[in-house]
């Protein structure tokens, strides 16, 4: 077994969980136990399903490696920051586990509408795919995050970095002119 996959295992049922408590909408007393999706079923939703024909491998995957996925912690010290940025590949969800963090996007040109939201314990967040976006911990305290992003080529591109750490240097007169 390689070494971090418990805390993948454990950070997607973070998602799942609060992703879970997102979704109020849910039948407080099932009409039955569980309804297996398969290409050749008869069943339908709410009709009896026969714990008898499923099998283990009906609530088992294994291929979650080949989806591409990636998933990472960010340790984030007092009033730490991840700098503005973007996945051109990729959205982001993130959730809080310690701390509180001011969070948020921009929307595209022309209107470069600013979407912002302060996180604390518990709250889950995305970032849509393309958007510039940015995570800071506003708080004296660390903060911890767990982030799921849809794809394993992220394409990713830190403003500040690509502009003025551009090798060889973009044209000052182009950084004057564009800011």
């Amino acid at each position: 077994m390689e070494k971090g996959v418990p805390m993948f295992l454990v950070t997607v049922l973070l998602f799942a969980l609060a992703c879970s408590q997102l979704a109020s909408a849910s039948d407080p007393s099932p009409l039955q136990d569980f309804c297996v999706a398969t290409k050749d079923s008869k069943e339908f939703v709410n009709v009896e399903s026969s714990a008898i024909t499923r099998k283990v491998d009906d609530f088992f995957f294994s291929e979650l490696d080949k989806l591409g996925i990636s998933v990472a912690r960010i340790d984030f010290a007092p009033y730490g920051l991840n700098p503005p940025h973007t996945y051109s590949h990729a959205t982001e969800i993130i959730v809080v586990l310690e701390g509180t963090l001011y969070v948020g996007f921009v929307t595209s040109n022309t209107d470069n509408h600013l979407f912002t939201k302060v996180l604390k314990k518990g709250d889950v967040f995305v970032f849509p795919i393309g958007l510039i976006h940015f995570q800071w911990n506003m708080g004296n305290t660390d903060a911890l995050v767990f982030a799921a992003l849809s794809n394993h080529n992220l394409g990713v591109i830190t403003i500040a970095d690509a502009i003025f750490g551009a090798n060889p240097p973009i044209n000052r007169d182009v950084l004057s002119k564009a800011f």
